[in-house]
């Protein structure tokens, strides 16, 4: 069984109906690690050695945020300046992420169809997340297929809880050695 690390970071998690649902949906899970940046960083003043501690547990590292401005919250890029050092996490010597995998598990307000060369962001999610899949590569990690919630701004609560029932699925397959690597 994988042991799987979230790294959660939502700026406004009060006001998320769908985070909300998704981390209610998989508190508890065996093998899953949830780690809310904002609660436990809220100074913004990251323990780097603690951090790179629970990436060093895990086989699987997963950033879950909103997708805010084509990216990911602030404090997803504070981390990986700090915590992924050259050295420790890539470079010649940069081997302690060597074979693990990451991916992204990410909320969209807009609809699938709008991120598409045609659509109104003219790029697809996969084309905006490269900065991670690159990220994965350089620190030797495998990048899993993201898990993507698009429409968050027109879906129903039914329609949030079946995408916490899905995220919970893929989360189990993950941890159970059925991974999408893209």
């Amino acid at each position: 069984m994988a042991k799987i690390l979230i790294l959660f970071a939502h700026p406004a998690f009060e006001k998320s109906r769908v985070h909300s649902q998704l981390l209610t949906a998989i508190r508890g899970m065996q093998g899953v690690t949830l780690h809310d940046l904002y609660e436990v960083y809220p100074d913004l003043n990251i323990d780097v050695r603690h951090e790179q501690s629970l990436l060093l547990q895990h086989d699987i590292i997963l950033f879950q945020h909103p997708f805010y401005w084509y990216s990911a919250p602030a404090m997803i890029k504070q981390w990986q300046d700090l915590v992924l050092e050259h050295g420790w996490a890539y470079g010649r010597t940069g081997t302690a992420l060597r074979g693990k995998m990451a991916g992204n598990v990410i909320s969209a307000g807009a609809q699938e169809s709008t991120y598409s060369k045609e659509g109104w962001h003219k790029y697809t999610i996969h084309d905006f997340l490269l900065p991670f899949r690159q990220t994965a590569m350089l620190c030797n990690m495998q990048y899993l297929e993201p898990f993507v919630i698009y429409g968050t701004h027109r879906l129903s609560y039914t329609g949030i809880l079946e995408q916490a029932v899905a995220y919970k699925k893929m989360l189990e397959g993950l941890r159970d050695g059925q991974a999408k690597i893209q």
